[in-house]
């Protein structure tokens, strides 16, 4: 048997010093340090986002499309849009449903929300048209025309922007219109002249042009029509204010602009 040989007292410091460090690397990997990938990582940090968007009734169709180019050039980000008239996502934001980014039919809705919103950039613009049955039957040719009794006239309701544009353009050429029905959104308007139920009804340019071959549009004059802004913002409450403030940002790109400008939108 030999004898046991002393071990230096400096190796045996050094040792300790590396089995220390090994337990202490599974312990930091495990609270995340050096993970991008980490639990506590938002807008584009290693971790996907989603994002909420409020849109106007109206961006319904262009913002599916809008949705998937975003996604394509944006890897990680997912958007999931909520359509509604633009009344009822104002009323969404003051109660502090859970969005991001806010887009409405008018700058009107928007400034009743600055407490809530970043600062708006006006994104597209828009304008009536009459729409009626397929076909036009009952052989309308402009404005005046709506204030045939006989005719079946569906409007939206005064509270709804494209509702307050009808108004707008009916009163200044003094046409009385007693409409059948009053809806909540441009969509139910197109639906209701859709299906039947209405002879025509005012709605926005782009809404007639998705229902194109179930109804006829009838231009109105630029002269005696209004136009419609829409403005985009993000929202206070947001909990992805970076990547909501880019996708506000990217609605104002060439790419966005084309998408907008296909589906009949004007530039801002």
């Amino acid at each position: 048997m030999f004898p046991k040989s002393p071990v230096p007292a400096s190796f045996r410091r050094g040792a300790a010093a590396v089995v220390t460090a090994a337990l202490l690397v599974p312990f930091a990997t495990a609270c995340g340090g050096g993970d991008d990938g980490g639990e506590g990582k938002k807008d584009g940090g290693g971790k996907d986002v989603n994002l909420t968007v409020l849109a106007a009734s109206s961006l319904t169709d262009v913002f599916a499309t809008a949705e998937k180019a975003y996604e394509k050039d944006h890897p990680g980000t997912r958007l999931t849009v909520s359509a509604a008239g633009s009344q009822e996502l104002a009323a969404q934001v003051k109660q502090g449903a859970p969005a991001d980014v806010l887009v409405t039919a008018d700058t009107r809705t928007m400034d009743g929300l600055k407490a809530e919103t970043g600062t708006p950039t006006v994104i597209a613009r828009n304008r009536l048209v009459i729409a009626t049955r397929e076909g036009n039957p009952e052989g309308i040719k402009g404005l005046k025309d709506l204030g045939d009794s006989e005719l079946k006239v569906v409007l939206a309701d005064d509270t709804v922007p494209v509702g307050r544009y009808s108004k707008q353009v009916l009163d200044r050429q003094h046409v009385e219109v007693k409409p059948v029905s009053k809806e909540a959104n441009v969509r139910s308007v197109l639906s209701k002249v859709e299906l039947g139920e209405a002879d025509a009804g005012l709605v926005y340019r782009t809404d007639a042009a998705t229902a194109s071959g179930k109804v006829d549009a009838v231009a109105i004059p630029d002269a005696q029509n209004a136009v419609a802004s829409y403005p985009a913002a993000t929202l206070k409450g947001s909990e992805h204010g970076k990547a909501a403030a880019e996708f506000v940002k990217w609605l104002s790109t060439p790419k966005a602009r084309k998408i907008l400008r296909d589906a009949g939108f004007q530039k801002p």
